[in-house]
């Protein structure tokens, strides 16, 4: 299986440093970081760590939940997968994620709510992004649109 990667080029301090993150395997993009970008309501124009695990986990879902809907003998249509990550502060000091929402709305043929249901909660638990963030609270909010 594949490796990808990703690198960060900081400079300065915490507080008035700024990086920039490379999407390098992809070579998609250099997205602007800064900490208190990071920590503000507006990232005006910066990403996150935050955000780049968002971006992974909604996408990893979305996958995750499609080949499972396909295996209880239906047909995905289309999901749309929005996945907010929160930071907060640690008990323990510092940062950490303080949760993340998945929140999905599906079409699909050949499943009912209640399969589709199942379906979103497997693949909540076996997506390979949800088993990486295992140390953090991940809640549902999954409707199968009509």
């Amino acid at each position: 299986m594949p490796t990808r990667t990703a690198r960060t080029g900081w400079t300065g301090t915490l507080e008035q440093g700024r990086g920039l993150v490379e999407l390098t395997s992809s070579k998609l993009g250099t997205y602007e970081v800064s900490f208190p970008r990071r920590t503000a309501d507006d990232a005006d124009g910066h990403t996150s760590p935050e955000e780049l695990v968002a971006a992974a986990h909604s996408a990893c879902y979305a996958m995750q939940l499609s080949a499972l809907i396909a295996q209880a003998g239906g047909t995905p249509q289309a999901l749309d997968v929005q996945a907010d990550v929160s930071l907060g502060p640690d008990s323990a000091g510092g940062l950490r994620l303080a949760g993340i929402k998945l929140t999905v709305r599906g079409e699909a043929e050949g499943l009912d709510a209640a399969q589709f249901r199942k379906a979103a909660e497997d693949a909540k638990a076996s997506c390979p992004v949800s088993k990486a963030l295992t140390g953090v609270d991940i809640t549902l909010d999954a409707r199968l649109e009509d």
